[in-house]
């Protein structure tokens, strides 16, 4: 991972800036929300809360004297509230519970980073259950002229252990076997593997709050759970990790041990209870929760334990809202989690959620590495291409990648409200294939033969703890890069290992774009970019058109052209995924509108005209097939037969062919000249000096210049001179 300074090439914000209209997504509106509010360890610390306060996964299901953390969560756009009233309706006989202030303080925000942007925190409240069963928390809103009624049911009770839940959840009528697939994941044994010293020898008492069921020593917690029944048993943990402590472990702690079900869907006693009264309030009392926070309660405190951190702080913590069922396979959690498991895309689960740990990591499978839930192979939406390397970045490829077969889609779409392969084609742009490639073969890069985890081996490289960007690029962020303001950190840690020390990942390769400068890759892919944009309409103008009205006036020749611009700029890479396949794209969409297929700078029409196609070498933009020395491109500019030789050319036409001047009036002279260009202040003298070979003295080039706070531009002959090296110097 290097720091180095931003690079920006003139021209490509308009480009980007062009888009937004396409980029945009509506969002449906918010609903008000009552919810509980996960807090972690990393809360505590990092908003300053009272130490003893206790963590909560932010279920609605708890054991005895465990918090709830309820929060009133209202849209932005909701401004009109003029009172908020808060009611215990419905709590355990003989319970005095009520409802408390919250210790959360209003520098607490939100625990999901997509409800910091959609709502504000307008209450809070602690319900601290004291007795098991069914509790009911209403919230009344004053919205002036009416009001806005919202509940939440809470079960308290009791922990049992994964052996109860095994009664119901190991398969048959009742519930699918969810149990035998929890026993083959690292969370069912981590306990058990810890303190037999298997997982670190400074594995000790403090570690366990997390590895066993139900542990919380606040007095009011008397729960059954682990620390419950170790202090009935009178059991403390061993002096010194050994491997046969398991095997000493009471039973009854066996059955509370390492992270089970009510670890993730809280104390099981009342939805145990329940069993078969669908009659009863708030069956199946139990929690089933797809948010962050589930994990978080435990997967959250640094410096060990930081996915939740980085994953706040990256693009899926924030995925937009869509409600659309074709849509929520992709854009929400639950909706993933249902594609995933082959539910059909009408029945797919449309309430929000974002894209978090649960959407790409099965809590209950451990058939694929870190329990994700698919790396089976992808097939593009072209129909036919298998994408079937790639290993843990498969799963992210299942919506990486178009929604369109470009062909067929270019070809019958013309005015559509969204046009593109639809925001991130980045599996599609790996592999190289469908886009649109007028007939052509064009090659790829070798970056999806060679890195076996694809998207992972990249985006979630390691970064070290100490790193200022260590939550901000690489591991769950899924970032490459990090702005700090004055310096940009890229991380190519994974790029050096092929392409050696480089510290960016805009390095110089090639001239692709054809402006005479050798830039990075990106910078070069960027240039391509702007320079098919001014070849859309709006014509001249490095920008697309994004409105319906204006693209449903393209040729079918620039939508075609368009496709695959949107190809590339959507990717994100500018190349750096498949370099030879983005630059081929673009090549090839500017020759398509140009008439220029093999991109020489020479219209098709006219070397076939004169010549047997477009790659015969007399074709050449530099051959002189008369023999006269005058090459093709000026008698095509000068609107001459490139085959009829002695062509007198008009008074004053001069050419450069190589070194050489050619034609014309021979008293006409051209020669080269250096530019020198630097910023000025007013109260500084400048001089330029000159050395024709390094480590020799200086010389000075004119006068001192006087500055005047305004850039300087100088030039010097350079007729005489076979290298020359210049530099500016502060005379005061």
């Amino acid at each position: 991972m290097k720091a180095r300074n931003g690079i920006r090439r003139g021209g490509v914000a308009g480009v980007v800036a062009g888009l937004l209209g396409l980029w945009s997504v509506s969002s449906p509106a918010q609903s008000p929300l009552l919810v509980p509010r996960p807090l972690t360890h990393q809360d505590i610390h990092d908003y300053g809360l009272p130490t003893n306060l206790q963590v909560s996964g932010g279920l609605d299901t708890v054991g005895i004297g465990q918090p709830v953390y309820l929060e009133l969560l209202l849209p932005k756009s909701m401004t009109n509230v003029t009172g908020v009233t808060w009611e215990l309706t419905v709590k355990p006989v003989g319970s005095a519970d009520i409802l408390l202030e919250s210790p959360l303080g209003p520098n607490v925000p939100a625990f999901d980073p997509r409800a910091q942007l959609d709502y504000n925190v307008v209450d809070r409240r602690l319900l601290k259950p004291s007795a098991a069963g069914q509790y009911s928390v209403q919230v009344t809103v004053n919205l002036g002229t009416t009001n806005l009624v919202l509940r939440r049911n809470v079960s308290a009770g009791t922990y049992l252990g994964a052996w109860t839940c095994a009664l119901c959840h190991s398969g048959g009528a009742i519930a699918e076997n969810k149990y035998a697939q929890w026993q083959q994941t690292a969370h069912a044994t981590f306990f058990q593997r810890a303190i037999n010293g298997e997982v670190a020898p400074y594995y000790r008492a403090s570690c366990i709050q997390c590895h066993v069921v139900g542990y919380d020593t606040d007095p009011a917690a008397v729960n059954g759970g682990f620390d419950d029944v170790a202090a009935q048993l009178g059991w403390t943990f061993p002096s010194r990790l050994s491997p046969t402590n398991w095997a000493a472990l009471p039973q009854a702690l066996k059955n509370l041990a390492n992270i089970q079900c009510e670890n993730c869907h809280g104390a099981g006693s009342e939805h145990a209870l329940a069993l078969g009264q669908t009659n009863l309030f708030n069956w199946p009392r139990i929690t089933v929760s797809y948010s962050a926070g589930d994990c978080a309660q435990c997967h959250s405190e640094e410096p060990y334990h930081v996915y939740p951190l980085q994953w706040a702080n990256s693009r899926h913590a924030v995925a937009v809202r869509q409600e659309r069922t074709d849509c929520v396979g992709c854009h929400q959690g639950i909706g993933f989690i249902d594609r995933m498991k082959g539910v059909p895309m009408a029945q797919r689960r449309t309430q929000y959620e974002s894209i978090n740990c649960s959407a790409c990591h099965d809590p209950h499978d451990a058939t694929n590495p870190h329990q994700l839930r698919a790396m089976g192979p992808v097939t593009l939406a072209d129909g036919f291409t298998v994408v079937a390397k790639g290993g843990k970045g498969l799963l992210c490829m299942n919506c990486h990648m178009s929604r369109q077969n470009a062909t067929n889609y270019v070809e019958v779409t013309a005015g559509s409200n969204r046009f593109g392969p639809h925001y991130g084609p980045q599996a599609d742009m790996l592999v190289g294939a469908n886009a649109v490639t007028y007939g052509k073969v064009i090659p790829s890069s070798a970056h999806y033969q060679v890195v076996g985890d694809s998207c992972v081996a990249c985006h979630m490289q390691d970064t070290d703890r100490a790193d200022p960007a260590h939550l901000q690029v690489g591991g769950h962020t899924w970032k490459m890069a990090w702005d700090t303001g004055s310096n940009r950190v890229e991380l190519v840690r994974a790029c050096v290992q092929c392409h050696g020390d480089i510290d960016t990942f805009d390095f110089k390769r090639q001239d692709y774009d054809g402006d005479g400068i050798i830039e990075g890759v990106q910078t070069e892919v960027k240039g391509l970019l702007e320079k098919l944009a001014m070849m859309l309409p709006p014509v001249g103008q490095p920008v697309v058109a994004s409105d319906t009205a204006t693209r449903s006036k393209f040729t079918r020749a620039q939508l075609r052209a368009l496709y695959n611009y949107l190809f590339v700029l959507e990717d994100g890479s500018y190349g750096i995924h498949n370099l030879s396949y983005a630059v081929g794209l673009l090549k090839a969409s500017i020759a398509d509108l140009s008439g220029d297929a093999n991109n020489d700078g020479l219209p098709d029409w006219w070397q076939q005209a004169y010549f047997t196609g477009i790659n015969d070498p007399m074709a050449a933009p530099n051959a002189s097939p008369a023999g006269d020395g005058v090459p093709n491109w000026l008698k095509f500019a000068l609107g001459l037969d490139p085959r009829v030789p002695g062509v007198a050319l008009p008074d004053g036409v001069v050419f450069v062919q190589g070194k050489n001047l050619g034609g014309g009036d021979e008293k006409v002279r051209i020669y080269t000249a250096a530019e020198i260009t630097f910023d000025t202040k007013p109260d500084k003298r400048y001089q330029i000096q000159a050395v024709s070979s390094l480590g020799g003295g200086w010389q000075n080039i004119g006068a001192p210049i006087q500055g005047t706070g305004q850039p300087v531009s100088y030039l010097t002959p350079t007729r005489a001179n076979v290298q020359q090296y210049y530099r500016v110097i502060e005379l005061d």
